[in-house]
């Protein structure tokens, strides 16, 4: 009997050395996959990295590795429309150093900003001008915030992700129909699938355009996080292996971000829970500017306010946020 415990134990430890072996060779795997760019440059004048961890969350056009079928699919538009690369979303999370809740920020696309080089032009021709390293820039030098990691995913990235965790659950005020993107959504709570959240974050088929998409946005990731953290998906292989797949292969992290910045992320994101704070960037109106278009004119002493509290990693205060939850 004491001879089969002992070979019994060995066995068991074996095998438990073996399934360390195998998650640490995943993950190794895994991190290897992840693209990355240069996001960062050490510029003159670059703010400092202060308490706080500071994530520029960045959803590109980028039809790479799409094909034909899929751009259809996706209702991504024709060549002729995906000239160029450009951002649809732009977002910064604050995680403060200690107790208190995460703050994501949008920053609308449209937003005027000084881009280093070119002059004022909207936030989101920072990345047509220069990819992630001039946009990264771009946000810093109009927050005042060190960026301290960058995560992008395109297009296809994104609803392949939502459906790799089975759909997320979104509950609509009211029905939402835009003919441009082939995107029709009944009022009421409804599981959306990866081309219908890709349409919900896109559309701006709204009174307030750019600032309603943001607030979708912004939901529509929140519920993400929570769908992909929840039990339901991570004690599930049939869900958590593809999701970690296709996460691997549908991000872009800056080169010196790993899988485990991904995962304090991922962590942090949802262990806030209602706790988040949400808001856009606080707007003054906007115009139609030549030569660039219609764009929005940030608050200069609410804007001031909000991202002065988040470099000190202080709480921000009410009055400065807008839209926020």
């Amino acid at each position: 009997m004491r001879v089969f415990l002992r070979r019994t134990a060995r066995l068991v430890s074996l095998a438990l050395a073996g399934l360390v072996v195998l998650v640490a060779a995943v993950a190794l795997y895994l991190d290897f996959s992840l693209g990355r760019v240069p996001a960062f440059t050490d510029y003159a004048g670059r703010t400092a990295p202060a308490q706080g961890t500071n994530w520029l969350l960045v959803g590109s056009d980028s039809r790479d590795g799409l094909s034909p079928q899929q751009e259809q699919d996706l209702v991504t538009g024709g060549a002729a429309d995906a000239a160029g690369s450009r951002t649809d979303t732009v977002m910064l999370l604050h995680i403060p150093a200690g107790a208190g809740a995460p703050t994501l920020v949008s920053l609308p696309r449209d937003s005027l900003v000084p881009i280093e080089g070119h002059g004022p032009n909207k936030l989101n021709a920072a990345y047509a001008y220069g990819g992630p390293t001039l946009l990264s820039r771009t946000v810093e030098e109009a927050t005042g915030l060190h960026i301290d990691h960058y995560l992008e995913i395109g297009l296809g990235g994104f609803a392949g992700v939502v459906d790799a965790v089975g759909g997320v659950r979104m509950c609509l005020p009211q029905p939402i129909h835009d003919p441009k993107i082939d995107l029709t959504l009944a009022a009421g709570c409804q599981q959306l699938t990866g081309a219908q959240a890709l349409g919900f974050v896109r559309t701006r088929a709204f009174e307030r355009g750019d600032l309603e998409r943001a607030e979708h946005q912004r939901e529509f990731l929140t519920s993400l996080v929570h769908k992909a953290t929840s039990r339901e998906v991570l004690f599930n292989p049939v869900r958590s292996v593809p999701m970690a797949w296709g996460l691997a292969d549908a991000v872009t992290v800056a080169d010196g971000d790993h899988l485990d910045d991904l995962g304090q992320l991922g962590y942090q994101a949802s262990t806030a829970g209602e706790g988040l704070i949400t808001a856009t960037v606080p707007t003054n109106g906007g115009m139609d500017m030549p030569g660039v278009g219609s764009v929005l004119f940030w608050d200069k002493a609410k804007s001031a306010e909000l991202f002065t509290a988040l470099r000190q990693d202080l709480p921000v205060p009410r009055e400065a946020l807008s839209g926020a939850r």
